[in-house]
């Protein structure tokens, strides 16, 4: 396992931060734990450290927000991040991560100006339904690359904040999404030998932090209402977008 002073230095607050983020917090915030992580270990070596504390947050989130999900959202978006996932796996050495990370990150960045240019220019914010066709679009996205740098959720974010559902409904659509994915990323992430035992004696290292994370998330979801909830997942969602946009053109 890594015994290196610097790597726990930085991955114990990004283990907390995904956490929260998985606790009720939303945003896209999860994404950034490889980034942190990459200051210390490459890049495939942290993806491959998080998966595992990432589908234990997925167990305490899936009972934290048991039973508050959208049934019509996850028919759509769960098959489609499936393929998405496939993709990402026959191309893990076609495409860099400092693609994966622009192409992302423009479009989070771009998403959330558009937001904020309709809401200055009282432009009237439509709610939009469940589509197949935007929900397979970025059900895909969302699966690829979540695969490659576990950036899923900016994707996830575009397609369902214009919904508007309700936080909790919200939160524990994506919850139930991503532990679905996450899970389903064990088996090619084992195929390609990056859970080794040294990545995974490392996570296990790490696991105590992670239901400090979520349940930090789930008390902070119970106490922000509907409306600061929406802009703090609009304003986490353009500061990932410009992290990755950054990282895409400075690597």
């Amino acid at each position: 396992m890594i015994d290196d002073p610097l790597f726990y230095l930085v991955a114990i607050p990004a283990v907390l931060i995904v956490g929260i983020s998985k606790g009720g917090m939303g945003g896209g915030l999860g994404m950034v734990a490889v980034p942190i992580l990459s200051l210390a270990i490459p890049p495939i070596q942290a993806a491959a450290i998080m998966l595992p504390i990432l589908c234990v947050m997925d167990l305490l989130g899936l009972w934290g927000f048991r039973g508050h999900y959208d049934k019509t959202n996850l028919k759509i978006i769960l098959p489609a991040a499936i393929i998405g996932i496939v993709l990402g796996a026959l191309s893990f050495n076609s495409l860099s991560e400092t693609d994966i990370k622009l192409m992302i990150g423009l479009m989070a960045t771009l998403f959330t100006l558009n937001h904020g240019y309709q809401k200055l220019r009282k432009i009237p914010d439509n709610t939009r339904e469940a589509s197949l066709s935007k929900g397979s679009f970025w059900g895909i996205l969302a699966g690829f690359t979540s695969f490659s740098v576990h950036a899923g959720g900016p994707p996830m974010n575009i397609y369902l904040l214009p919904q508007k559902l309700d936080k909790t409904l919200f939160v524990g659509t994506t919850i139930i999404f991503f532990a679905v994915v996450n899970y389903t990323k064990l088996i090619p992430y084992a195929w390609l030998g990056l859970l080794d035992s040294n990545n995974l004696m490392t996570a296990l290292a790490l696991l105590i932090f992670a239901p400090m994370g979520v349940y930090l998330g789930m008390y902070l979801h119970k106490r922000v209402n509907d409306f600061w909830f929406y802009i703090s997942c609009y304003g986490l969602l353009f500061i990932t977008g410009i992290k990755l946009i950054y990282d895409g053109l400075f690597a």
